[in-house]
């Protein structure tokens, strides 16, 4: 029974490290603004929203006020969410310089860009 069990362990220790070592592809600019561009299929603009909104509020939720300026300031009324998202399409196909970068990064420029804060 002990040499079961180590042979399990064992497996389970090998297939933990093989997991480890894989790679994680991060989404780049380009496939987001591919994916983003209108008309864009039910699904893909699921996704589009589902991901841009989720830097936004991860944006939001871990930026801490009295550490960290605030450098996205969307005003209200804020301007519908698919305007936003083509004007990132655009951002996104004008500057082909980002286009491999992680798109999580670029999409929060683009917002400071987009949106940014009262200088003070």
């Amino acid at each position: 029974m002990k040499k079961v069990l180590v042979i399990f362990a064992t497996l389970a220790a090998f297939s933990g490290l093989a997991q480890a070592q894989e790679t994680i592809k991060v989404l780049s600019t380009q496939e987001l603004a591919n994916t983003c561009k209108y008309p864009a299929s039910a699904e893909s603009k699921s996704f589009c929203i589902g991901f841009t909104t989720a830097v936004y509020e991860t944006y939001l939720a871990t930026r801490h006020p009295q550490r960290a300026k605030p450098f996205i300031c969307v005003k209200q009324p804020a301007p519908a969410r698919d305007e936003v998202i083509a004007d990132f399409v655009k951002f996104a196909q004008a500057n082909q310089q980002v286009a491999e970068k992680p798109a999580a990064g670029v999409f929060l420029g683009f917002m400071a860009t987009r949106f940014p804060c009262a200088r003070k």
